[in-house]
């Protein structure tokens, strides 16, 4: 049984979008795992974030216990995560020090904590950069160093409430819910951990699977009296998984898929993420039915997902399906069918300088859609008849160290035949 120190992380997990000035999506588990984890774990703490306690009916009580003995805690308030702030809130109420709060360098300070020492970081895309994250790492050791070196009183409750009469709780050994969430064999994290290497295996029926065990397990953790509100990048990710497993039919998974997703109100969303998934089943539902009003909400839930991020991959697809549905207007209503036309190419051009200007930057292999962002170019490229530019990303895609999986390749093909056929119609 482990006796190190522990430390106990309060944050997010998986994609998660910030709505500030500029509406942006975080992959936290990227903060997690690549500054995090390896930082806390140099410093010899024991790392324990919220997904990975074991699930039982009294989850709460052990968080509880967590943010009261934990020997630090690191809050990450990075997209203004409610739950986040709300623990970080219950750590200053109950412990005078050694409290580290960090957060993406571009998302708003919340409440009144922009007086409080806190560590920033920068994403490049939903990722974090290699050179920026070994920097951090460095810079977050050295923190934790510090901070597990004194008492220095860094909650603002202690700080400015002493006069209530507030003292220090003694640090005591961790109690068995800090020892039971390092000695997990089942946590939020694992069966989220599972599913994503079955994606990357392209066993996608096997992702859902473990998708829908997370989400249960995540949505029957109490809070107060009642269920957990559904995590929207669990609800995603299951939606995602599930209509690209194509079981038991292409279309029962579309449409359970879409079951899924509807969950998260799509119609209303502002979530690039969300709208992308949407229409991606909504596109492959009219493929599947022919019918144009599939066609037309896939427009709708690609166009705005675009236009709310100038997202590269929601773009892409609401070109491809203007001019689907171009096609589908050309005897009927050839005015119509022009204009789509003529703003599918519009929006491809505009994607095209949009991740032209991102690709030069020399950090951008670093991000981890960097191989997403060279499967658009290429296929922007095809569409607009830019053959010579589309082959040198396509040859810099199927070039890349780890290989993209093989769902991924697929995807890029469907697109490819789409985006050369457009080109030869417009010849």
């Amino acid at each position: 049984m482990s006796t190190r120190s522990t430390c106990f992380v309060i944050m997010g997990y998986g994609k998660k979008t910030d709505y500030g000035e500029k509406t942006r999506t975080l992959d936290l588990d990227a903060t997690y795992n690549a500054i995090i984890k390896p930082a806390v774990e140099t410093c010899g703490l024991a790392c324990i974030r919220a997904d990975e306690v074991t699930h039982s009916g009294i989850i709460d009580v052990k968080m509880y216990e967590l943010l009261l003995r934990a020997d630090l805690v690191i809050a990450d308030i990075s997209t203004a995560n409610a739950n986040a702030l709300y623990e970080l809130g219950v750590r200053h109420a109950l412990r005078p020090y050694r409290t580290i709060i960090m957060k993406e360098e571009e998302g708003k300070f919340h409440f009144d904590l922009n007086h409080l020492a806190t560590l920033q970081y920068r994403h490049l895309g939903e990722d974090i950069g290699f050179s920026e994250a070994k920097r951090k790492r460095e810079q977050l050791s050295a923190l934790i160093t510090s901070v597990m070196a004194n008492e220095d009183t860094d909650s603002p409750v202690f700080t400015h409430l002493a006069a209530l009469g507030l003292k220090p709780m003694n640090q005591g050994d961790l109690n068995q819910a800090t020892r039971a969430a390092e000695s997990a064999t089942e946590t939020l994290a694992s069966l989220l951990d599972a599913a994503r290497a079955a994606m990357r295996a392209s066993n996608h029926a096997e992702a859902a699977r473990q998708f829908r065990r997370a989400l249960d397990v995540q949505t029957t953790a109490p809070t107060g009296d009642s269920a957990a509100a559904p995590d929207p990048f669990i609800i995603q990710q299951l939606a995602l998984a599930t209509y690209k497993s194509r079981q038991p039919s292409e279309l029962e998974a579309l449409t359970t898929g879409w079951k899924w997703i509807e969950k998260l109100s799509p119609a209303e969303s502002t979530d690039p993420e969300t709208l992308g998934i949407a229409g991606a089943i909504q596109k492959r539902l009219f493929q599947q039915s022919r019918q144009r009003a599939h066609l037309d909400r896939a427009i709708e839930l690609y166009g705005r997902g675009f236009e709310v991020k100038r997202d590269y991959y929601n773009g892409e697809n609401y070109a491809l399906c203007l001019d689907l549905r171009a096609k589908e207007l050309t005897n009927s209503s050839p005015e119509d069918a022009t204009y789509d036309r003529l703003t599918a190419r519009k929006v491809r051009v505009r994607i095209y300088d949009l991740l032209l200007a991102s690709l030069a930057d020399r950090s951008t292999p670093e991000r981890s859609d960097y191989k997403w962002m060279l499967a658009t170019m290429a296929n922007v490229s095809y569409a607009l008849g830019k053959d010579t530019d589309a082959a040198g990303y396509e040859a810099r895609l199927r070039g890349l160290d780890p290989k993209p999986a093989d769902w991924e390749i697929q995807t890029f093909e469907d697109g490819k035949a789409y985006s050369q056929a457009i080109a030869a119609q417009s010849r």
